[in-house]
């Protein structure tokens, strides 16, 4: 289900995991590669610090393995097993997958990562 009150809606809209009421980047386009990593220090309506401490999102690499790992799986099962390509067909699609996907596989590690910290609070509030 993809509603506020889920995880799951926090981390496929990069929105506050608190609240879920405003994106945690400044750009929400993840393929403005010069914003990709630039984050609000607070959300604005609950007041969560998202870098809960230094480095904090260096955690989301051990995330972005199996995301990627699924991006490529992915490409993998449509190109070789649906479209019955060759194996070299299906490994120039999973690289060109991989590269193309990137910087969606970063802003989803990153959301998935600061998931496992934060739980939804539908009464949160800014203090």
């Amino acid at each position: 289900m993809l509603k506020k009150g889920y995880k799951l809606y926090s981390i496929l809209t990069g929105t506050c995991p608190k609240c879920h009421e405003e994106s945690m980047y400044e750009d929400k386009n993840p393929y403005h590669i010069e914003n990709i990593f630039k984050m609000n220090e607070r959300c604005s309506h609950c007041n969560t610090k998202y870098k809960i401490e230094p480095s904090f999102f260096y955690g989301a690499m051990y995330v972005s393995y199996p995301v990627g790992i699924a991006f490529a799986t992915a490409a993998f099962v449509i190109t070789f097993l649906l479209l019955k390509t060759s194996l070299i067909i299906t490994f120039i699609a999973i690289v060109i997958t991989m590269i193309a996907c990137l910087p969606i596989i970063i802003r989803l590690s990153r959301n998935i990562w600061i998931n496992f910290f934060h739980k939804y609070d539908k009464n949160a509030i800014k203090q």
